[in-house]
């Protein structure tokens, strides 16, 4: 399953995300943003699962912003557990 992901309150534009069968995040691509920050988070969350990302991640904010790319990322990968039922 394939997603492109629109980010909301963050300097990222877009998310692009892919998962296996198994819900495992084969790839993440950050389009925008911090280029070192998103990398990272992209290398780090390839090959676990969705779930296991989801809750890693959920609620992490950015300075004084409500959001950050890392909880976006948790936002896109929900819709798209959410989108298989």
């Amino acid at each position: 399953m394939q997603m492109k992901f629109r980010p909301r309150g963050v300097c990222s534009r877009e998310i692009q995300l892919e998962l296996d069968e198994n819900q495992v995040i084969r790839t993440c691509n950050f389009i925008g943003g911090c280029h070192g920050n998103t990398q990272g988070i992209s290398r780090l969350v390839e090959g676990r699962p969705a779930k296991e990302v989801i809750q890693a991640l959920s609620g992490i904010r950015c300075g004084m912003k409500k959001t950050s790319c890392p909880d976006q990322l948790s936002i896109a990968l929900q819709q798209m557990l959410d989108e298989e039922k």
